[in-house]
């Protein structure tokens, strides 16, 4: 199967890393202004649905709905991999998510009104969801392909994350002086224009050959898709990943509790999500130093304690200088451990089939997201009703905690795994 790539090159390697490091980082910082979920427009949205009445359950079952395109990943990537379009694998696949993901959102900011139901709302954000769901399989496809080539998978996801969380610095305040005022259709014109800039990019950096006029059926992609499945460690991987992101009061409960049971306001909670991109973004900075440099065995351990700190410390906020204070240990230790996790994913894929494995990876990640989110909303409003709110949400904390001290049940599963991983370490060291 021929590559597709991001503008030829002939320098060095390091210099390769370097252009392509910019285009994905550039790619992932407007992500990070415009993805509904958890972009610009995420506090805006869930300050909407909260003002007009609707319950902790309704609002998180809002989001999961919002974020099943990021669950149907595998069927992008097969996509990608397989159906090539005007004869291009990647780059038309990009420019045509690009444009719905433009489209929809200046045309939620034109046809928005206060009194929008819940329904349209979704429905209308949707699809930008799936614009920005696809072109985030293209992306990753082309960060293994490349990443994989070059030994630089933990470099790029280190960037492409400092970008996303760099964009996060920027959305918080502003999210949440919209939420505060109520101008919610501001939030999906700055990230139309955002995602219009990611258009540009794509137009104008992304190159790829022509793929040869071969056919490749339904048979031939599930095939594939049974050997991503089938790769040694992969389903280890998969149940690791599924297990650490089962956190059941994050996102949606955790905005919940902050601005109701502890009564934070709109305003100081977007600063919270700046603080927390900013450490993020420190976090990511590392991670591109060092994670050639330790084993990783150390790394994958590393990742499940920083998980269990950055869920179990949200049990000592009750007030503004304490949720600052966590704020800033868990944007480092959670961003670190995800990091770990992506560059895991990213080093398990068989790169000929590199968007469909990593896709099917990424949904295992994005279920247990949803998943949790749903779960965690009826236990919210269901705990609270029973006890109260900051008892609710604490005993979610500790639910959470247990599910992250879980995933060391995987790591015996994975042994071999982060073996084949160290082999390939020593084979590409750091520059």
């Amino acid at each position: 199967m021929r590559k597709a790539h991001v503008m030829p090159y002939k320098s060095s390697d390091r210099r390769a890393i370097t252009g392509l490091g910019l285009l994905f980082g550039a790619m992932y910082f407007v992500q990070g202004i415009g993805e509904p979920t958890e972009g610009l427009v995420g506090q805006p949205v869930k300050s909407f649905l909260k003002t007009n009445g609707y319950s902790a359950a309704e609002i998180t079952s809002f989001s999961a709905l919002l974020a099943l395109p990021w669950a149907i990943k595998p069927l992008y990537g097969l996509l990608t991999d397989f159906v090539p379009l005007f004869g291009l694998r990647r780059r038309s696949y990009l420019l045509l998510a690009t444009v719905a993901t433009t489209a929809g959102l200046l045309g939620l900011f034109a046809t928005f009104t206060p009194g929008i139901s819940r329904a349209s709302l979704l429905a209308a954000l949707l699809i930008p969801s799936i614009g920005i769901a696809f072109s985030d399989v293209v992306i990753d496809a082309l960060m293994v392909e490349n990443g994989q080539r070059h030994g630089a998978t933990g470099r790029f996801q280190s960037i492409q994350w400092a970008a996303l969380y760099g964009a996060a610095i920027l959305a918080g305040p502003i999210g949440g002086y919209l939420a505060a005022h109520k101008r919610q259709e501001f939030g999906f014109l700055i990230c139309g224009i955002a995602a219009g800039v990611s258009l540009i990019l794509t137009w104008v950096f992304v190159r790829e050959r022509p793929m040869p006029s071969e056919r490749r059926g339904a048979r031939a992609a599930w095939l594939t898709l049974r050997q991503a499945a089938a790769t040694p460690g992969l389903a280890a991987v998969a149940g690791f990943l599924f297990l650490w992101n089962f956190n059941p009061f994050a996102n949606d409960v955790l905005y919940l509790h902050l601005t109701e049971g502890i009564g934070l306001d709109e305003e100081f909670y977007g600063w919270t999500v700046s603080l927390m991109g900013v450490a993020s973004v420190a976090a990511s900075i590392a991670y591109g130093v060092y994670c050639n440099r330790v084993p990783f065995g150390v790394l994958l351990h590393l990742s499940i304690a920083f998980g269990v700190i950055s869920t179990a410390c949200y049990g000592f906020v009750v007030g503004p200088k304490t949720a600052v204070a966590v704020t800033l240990l868990v944007g480092f230790t959670y961003m670190t451990a995800v990091l770990i996790q992506l560059d895991l994913a990213a080093r398990a894929c068989p790169p000929e089939v590199a968007g469909t494995a990593f896709a099917l990876l990424m949904s295992v990640t994005n279920i247990s997201l949803s998943m949790a989110i749903a779960f965690g909303g009826n236990l919210y409003d269901r705990w609270t009703a029973s006890w109260d709110a900051q008892t609710a949400f604490r005993m979610l904390v500790a639910l959470g905690t247990a599910f992250s001290i879980g995933c060391w049940a995987f790591v015996p599963f994975l042994r071999r795994h982060v073996a084949s991983i160290e082999s390939s370490q020593a084979a590409n060291p750091a520059e």
